[in-house]
């Protein structure tokens, strides 16, 4: 199983927009865009508008990862960029068959992601009806911190219960990504890595990071 990369900006430093010029020239699956309010995570990011101005600099497929309170709002934003998908927290609504549905009525793939402290077994229910579960592999909010093992457990349950039951959900695992952590995603299919790329030169980060997962 060939592992996708979906790159995160966010800790790119300016100008953004140039750097992203340099990614979307490189060997990544997408464009991973954090987009936080300050209320559902402590950190804020752009806003609908200031994003549009950054990601026309890139023809990547778009990973829309929303961490934010009033989830139908910035969906309607987001959806006008015609991302692959949009993915909410579980964590963040309260009618979650609602909230899919209207991801879906815009013909946009369906993720929904899921806190460190959030048993699998919390979103069984609605597995069936989605097109990405998202792993937390550290707390949401900020990038840089260290990968929580546990996670592993997480990415196996989603394995197992896809081949028993048959869904066709992608997984994905986001926070403390690198050429070392990557090795314990070997049943995810796509890994969000942020600060590994970014930090280094990205030609490096990315060719060991496909090296390490050349072998799932």
């Amino acid at each position: 199983m060939s592992v996708k990369i979906s790159a995160s900006f966010l800790d790119i430093k300016e100008p953004k927009c140039e750097e992203l010029k340099k990614l979307n020239n490189l060997d990544i699956d997408y464009i991973h865009l954090d987009v936080m309010d300050g209320v559902f995570v402590e950190n804020k990011t752009y806003n609908f508008e200031e994003f549009k101005d950054i990601v026309k600099y890139t023809t990547k497929p778009k990973d829309i990862h929303l961490m934010v309170s009033d989830v139908k709002k910035s969906i309607d934003e987001f959806s006008n960029l015609k991302p692959k998908f949009i993915t909410f927290h579980y964590e963040a609504v309260s009618e979650v068959s609602s909230v899919i549905n209207y991801i879906k009525e815009k013909g946009i793939g369906v993720g929904m992601a899921i806190k460190p402290s959030t048993d699998v077994s919390e979103i069984v229910e609605y597995l069936n009806y989605l097109d990405l579960v998202l792993i937390m592999s550290v707390e949401p909010g900020k990038g840089g911190q260290l990968f929580i093992d546990d996670s592993v457990k997480k990415i196996e349950q989603l394995y197992n219960l896809r081949e028993k039951e048959g869904y066709k959900y992608l997984i994905e695992v986001d926070g403390g990504i690198n050429s070392d952590t990557i090795k314990k995603c070997n049943k995810t299919d796509i890994c969000v890595v942020g600060s590994f790329i970014t930090k280094q030169r990205y030609e490096d980060a990315i060719y060991l990071l496909r090296k390490n997962t050349s072998s799932f």
